[in-house]
């Protein structure tokens, strides 16, 4: 009952109109843990359909070697970026949610309450 009073709070709860319509030929997901770091991939990664990013991966700053396309961010509430730079208005946040606390925050950051 929590989960779909919150979801009724929220704007929106389905994929936008301009992902549910890709199709999506070639997908990439990349991870924060640095594998990349170095590699000078980001023109490469790029050329994706769909590019997914994991927790707090950074973007700005590394783009030689991660790119800097950003379709989809997905990530637990605590390995959210801080900066807002890292949340591209054209991509999509998706929170994974599936602890108690979890919920509380998505509760918090939609009713702009404190936690």
């Amino acid at each position: 009952d929590k989960l779909k009073d919150l979801l009724e709070l929220l704007p929106e709860h389905d994929l936008p109109e301009e992902l549910k319509s890709k199709h999506c030929k070639r997908c990439v997901v990349v991870g924060s843990g640095g594998i990349l770091h170095g590699s000078e991939l980001g023109h490469l990664l790029n050329q994706f359909d769909i590019v997914i990013r994991l927790n707090d991966a950074p973007v700005q700053g590394y783009t030689d070697h991660v790119g800097n396309k950003t379709t989809i961010r997905m990530t637990y509430p605590e390995g959210a970026p801080l900066a807002e730079h890292e949340y591209p208005p054209e991509s999509l946040f998706v929170a994974v949610l599936f602890k108690r606390v979890d919920f509380n925050w998505l509760q918090a950051m939609v009713k702009n309450e404190t936690l």
